[in-house]
Parts: structure tokens; C-alpha cells; sequence
């Protein structure tokens, strides 16, 4: 069934009045913890340093980009003041400070660039959301981080994304977890303002936004799923299913997408299924994991804010998601707690991708753009694409003393492919250390 976009914006004001109504109509289970004696403040001390090192020609013609920044990133949360309708007040702040990083190697993302390609030597934001909640649903409207397998903004760099909007998140089910949103401005993870748009491999958010519902369903059984939709404006429809189990030493995780193009089809015509398998198993302090994923499109899986993709095989650097693409993936997690170093944990896995052909892509859509320049249409990726990805890391949280909780982050990721694939060949260095205050 194809939903047109009426129908699609009903379906979510329906779920919003519903799940409004049956929190309003359990007032007598209101929690009356209070808007301060409920409420929590941190700050996290995030270092960053990241280097990347181009094997090959690089778009932006720099053999490696290079920086190292400081920040801060500070969280308000307050409890709910008594009633039958309580509310309360999300807020955060962000500093980032430059350590080092010249011209000539700007542009890893953790500070923005100014107009004579320089990286900023500092940045700042702010922003907040009001709240309201009635037995055990919550209504937020403002800035704040979202986390659905159809919208999820990142935390990969010095200052997480952003996006403004509406959530609700109702827990009134006992075993599911009910979720609708609508988002229209954005602020991205290099930024200081929040009116800026999320951009995929070719859709973005300009046109409008993102609106999702959807559901985690059985979260307190061994075997659990979750069902959601969502609209980007003019773009796309996109819908999204998952199936897992987890008991004892075993986890088992199917993942799918399924994305069509409505209105004005903005990114061109889409009609994608991805899917994904995966399966990890754990003995004592190892664990192996074992995936597979599959495009099935003339178009890449595409998707807007950092990590709204929930198949196996988007890993650190690459996404694996190319038009028709195969790939495989297998992993090695070893816990160092087993061998007298709590804390500390490694992990690495290798993932190779194939079967890449992006040259069906409707022509003068986002995939396959037309070129004035040489008069002809040029898709993003070619005929027979291929590449592979190998992420070593290396992980340790202090477990107690005065640095309890400071962590430490090696990781070193090494990705290659052939021009028809058309990606990167690069090698990236990540340090981070972090170290949390909770007040």
C-alpha cells in the first residue's frame, strides 16, 4: 500500500491525538517527582583528534585533512512539575575550541570552515526543548537529539547534531515504545546554527523536513521488532521493519527499508528495498559476528541526519548502501576484563562490498545528475563498484578512582575501492577522550 502524502500527514496527527487521549485519560499515575528534585545536569569534556590520510585524489584535491579541537557539551533535564500535565525543560550548550588545524588540512567536520577555507578557531551553540507529560507519554517541542531507525541524528564528531521539531514518545503499552515526530530545521555537527538541512547521497531536508511514526515493539521479551514510516518532503516515503532476538550468548538482527519516491520526487524516482542479517555469538570474553546486506534499487539506500541507517553494515566510514550493492561483514569483540583489565575492550572487523551499479538511476535525478559541462548525465557510482572497509579499535573506561569514567578511544579505519564504486581511498586515525561531569 502507497500512502500520498494527506494520507500520510493524517495518519501521524492520528497517532498524536491518540496516544494524547489515552495519556490524559491515566492522570491518577502522573508522577509528581518535581521539575528540580527530578532533574540532572552534566557536562561532557570531549577531545578530539582526526586525521585522514588520502591515498587517492580526493575531491577537494588535499592528500589528508587533519584537526584536533576541544569541547564542551553541556545537558539540562528537568523532572515534571505535579499535576495531571507536567512540564519541564531540556536544554544544552556546546563550546568547540581549536587545537590545531591549518588551511591546508581543514574539513574533517569537527569545526566549521570559514570562506577562506580556514577552520574556525572556536564555535558555540545552544538550544532547548519545552515538555509536557501525562501518565507516560511525553510531548517535546524545540532542539534536541532523535533517535528512530528513520531519523536519527549522529553523535560522531565534537558537537552531536541537532534537529527542532516535535517528539512524542509514549510508553503507555507495557512492551512497546510508541514514537512520532515532525522536524524542519537542523543543525549540523560542525555548526552553530540550527536553521541549517540534513543532506544524504542526494535528498536533503531543504524542502520542507522529515515527519516519522512507528513503534519498538516487545522491548521486554527475548524475541522484539519495530515498525516505522516516514515522509521527507517531496522526496520520499520510507518504511522500515525489524525482527531480532537475544538470549543468553546469541543475537539475531534482520533489518529492512523500503523506499519509495512522492510529490514533486525532489531526489528523482526511488524505488529501493535494503535489508540486512546479522548474527553475533559470545564465548566468554569473544565475540564473533557474522552479516549480510543486500540493496535491491537503481538508487543508492539513501537517508538524511548521520546515523538514520539501521542496516548491519553501515560501519565507520563507509555505509555499504550502493545501487544493487552485496556485501558481507565479520567482526572480532574481545572484552580485556576477562584478562585482568576491566574496562578496556577491542574490537575489529573487515567488510567488503560488490556488485555496485549505479547507472540505471533515473536520469536528471539526484543519483544521475545531468552535466552542462561535458553534455551528458553522470550517475554517482559506475558499473561493477566494489570496495572493502577494515575498522581496528581499541577502548578503555577508567572503572573507578578520581578519573572514573574518563574513556579512551583508539580507532583506525582503512577503506578502498575502485573508481566505478567511486569512494575513497583513505586511512583515518580517531583519538577521543571524554570524560563526563554529573552534577
Amino acid at each position: 500500500m502507497t500512502l500520498s502524502p494527506q494520507d500520510f500527514r493524517a495518519a501521524i496527527a492520528l497517532c498524536l491525538y491518540l496516544l494524547a487521549t489515552h495519556a490524559l485519560a491515566d492522570e491518577s499515575s502522573q508522577d509528581a517527582e518535581g521539575f528540580l528534585n527530578g532533574a540532572t545536569l552534566g557536562v561532557l569534556s570531549r577531545n578530539f583528534y582526526l586525521n585522514s590520510d588520502y591515498r587517492s585524489p580526493s575531491s577537494t584535491g588535499k592528500s589528508y585533512k587533519a584537526e584536533w579541537a576541544q569541547g564542551f557539551i553541556s545537558t539540562f533535564e528537568s523532572g515534571f512539575t505535579p499535576g495531571a500535565v507536567g512540564f519541564g525543560l531540556d536544554a544544552h550548550a556546546f563550546l568547540g575550541l581549536k587545537l590545531d588545524g591549518g588551511k591546508g588540512h581543514s574539513g574533517t567536520g569537527l569545526l566549521p570552515v570559514g570562506s577562506d577555507g580556514r577552520s574556525e578557531s572556536d564555535y558555540s551553540s545552544g538550544g532547548g526543548a519545552i515538555k509536557l507529560k501525562a501518565s507516560k507519554t511525553t510531548l517535546a517541542y524545540g532542539e534536541m537529539e532523535v533517535e528512530t531507525p528513520v531519523f536519527d541524528t549522529a553523535d560522531k564528531r565534537l558537537q552531536p547534531e541537532y534537529a527542532t521539531g516535535f517528539l512524542l514518545d509514549s510508553r503507555e503499552i507495557d512492551g512497546m515504545n510508541l514514537q512520532a515526530g515532525h522536524f524542519t530545521a537542523f543543525k549540523n555537527q560542525d555548526s552553530a546554527s540550527g536553521k541549517g538541512n540534513f543532506f544524504g547521497y542526494g535528498a536533503n531536508t531543504e524542502a520542507g523536513g522529515i515527519s516519522f511514526v512507528g513503534a519498538d515493539l516487545f522491548t521486554q521479551s527475548p524475541v522484539g521488532g519495530a515498525l516505522y514510516a516516514s515522509e521527507l518532503t517531496d522526496t520520499w516515503h520510507q518504511y522500515y521493519g525489524n525482527l531480532h532476538f537475544k538470549q543468553s550468548d546469541v543475537f539475531l538482527d534482520a533489518n529492512l527499508y523500503h523506499t519509495r519516491d512522492t510529490g514533486q520526487a525532489l531526489a528523482g524516482a526511488i524505488d529501493n528495498t535494503a535489508y540486512s542479517l546479522s548474527g553475533r555469538y559470545t564465548i566468554g570474553a569473544h565475540g564473533l559476528t557474522v552479516a549480510y546486506q543486500k540493496i535491491d534499487g537503481d538508487t543508492p539506500f539513501d537517508f538524511v541526519g548521520g546515523d538514520s541507517i539501521y542496516l548491519a553494515n553501515s560501519i565507520k566510514y563507509a555505509d555499504f548502501n550502493g545501487a544493487h550493492e552485496r556485501s558481507w561483514q565479520a567482526r572480532y569483540d574481545l572484552d580485556l576484563a576477562a584478562y585482568g583489565i576491566p574496562g578496556l575492550k577491542f574490537m575489529t572487523r573487515y567488510v567488503t562490498g560488490d556488485q555496485i551499479d549505479g547507472t540505471h538511476a533515473p536520469q536528471g535525478g539526484a543519483y544521475n545528475p545531468f552535466d552542462a559541462a561535458s553534455g551528458t548525465f553522470v550517475p554517482q557510482q559506475g558499473d561493477g563498484g566494489k570496495h572493502w572497509e577494515r575498522d581496528i579499535d581499541l577502548h578503555y573506561v577508567v572503572q573507578a578512582g578520581a578519573a572514573k569514567g574518563l574513556s579512551l578511544q583508539l580507532s583506525h579505519v582503512s577503506h578502498r575501492a575502485n573508481k566505478a564504486q567511486a569512494g575513497d581511498d583513505i586511512d583515518r586515525i580517531y583519538v577521543v577522550i571524554q570524560y563526563p561531569l554529573v552534577f
